[in-house]
């Protein structure tokens, strides 16, 4: 009798990480993305090379709470297993929070339906101990004016205007964005922003479109007539990275 062949399983993870400690999450030739801190692991506990697919790239400095990717593997024993050894090969500032053996047809990117962002802002000087993960704003900010640009920014939109695509992509600016909100706490300003799928740099040229309006830069109906001008003005801001968090990516 034949011995059995140990079957190829596709699992689903959900992991976080610090931002500052990568460049960014893809694979990198000569720097180090998360992909390759992960992959390196697996391989270490799996003993073959493995690729992980992301449900998205993330920016350089950009954190994630819970980033999604899936991967083909054969382990034999569980899943709570695979999770501890490979909690013990991962570098500081990653951590795999779930992991999950799912369907064949699952796809972390392909799968998702939409994606929730939160950006930190502090009104003033954060400590130091906080200001590597938010943007520090010293000047006052008129919060109604900002909560009113939100409310002209939401829905399904053109955001050519607020991505930094250099045109020649194939790929639709439209985008449904149906959450864009501002939450205040003291003095910390939390952004949430949840769409069924962002631009490169989307997310931060919309918190960055915020704050231009809080500061009174532009008023809220010239943030929105930009959705129709297509164009990218100098005075739009791209907010620092280090304030990013990928929150939650959303699957039926």
């Amino acid at each position: 009798m034949t011995r059995a062949r140990k079957s190829v399983v596709r699992r689903k993870a959900i992991c976080a990480y610090d931002g500052s400690r990568f460049n960014g999450w893809q694979s990198q030739i000569n720097a180090i993305g998360v992909q390759d801190a992960i992959e390196a692991a697996l391989e270490a506990v799996l003993g073959v090379k493995i690729r992980i697919h992301g449900s998205g790239r993330t920016d350089t400095g950009v954190h994630a709470l819970a980033q999604v990717f899936h991967f083909d593997a054969v382990w034999p024993h569980t899943a709570a297993q695979l999770l501890a050894a490979l909690s013990t090969r991962l570098p500081h500032g990653v951590q795999i929070k779930s992991l999950q053996c799912v369907k064949g047809d699952f796809h972390a990117r392909f799968s998702a339906t939409a994606k929730r962002y939160h950006y930190r802002l502090f009104l003033g000087r954060a400590d130091p101990f906080e200001e590597a993960y938010c943007w520090s704003i010293s000047r006052p900010l008129n919060l109604h004016a900002m909560r009113q640009t939100a409310a002209l920014l939401e829905g399904r939109h053109d955001f050519a205007a607020f991505s930094a695509l250099n045109g020649d992509e194939k790929e639709t600016t439209v985008r449904h964005l149906r959450r864009l909100e501002l939450k205040v706490r003291g003095r910390r300003l939390r952004v949430v922003l949840e769409a069924e799928g962002f631009l490169y740099k989307m997310a931060r040229r919309l918190v960055g479109a915020l704050v231009v309006a809080g500061l009174g830069k532009m008023t809220p109906t010239e943030v929105a007539a930009l959705l129709e001008s297509k164009d990218r003005p100098a005075v739009l801001e791209t907010a620092p990275a280090q304030g990013l968090f990928l929150e939650r990516v959303f699957y039926r």
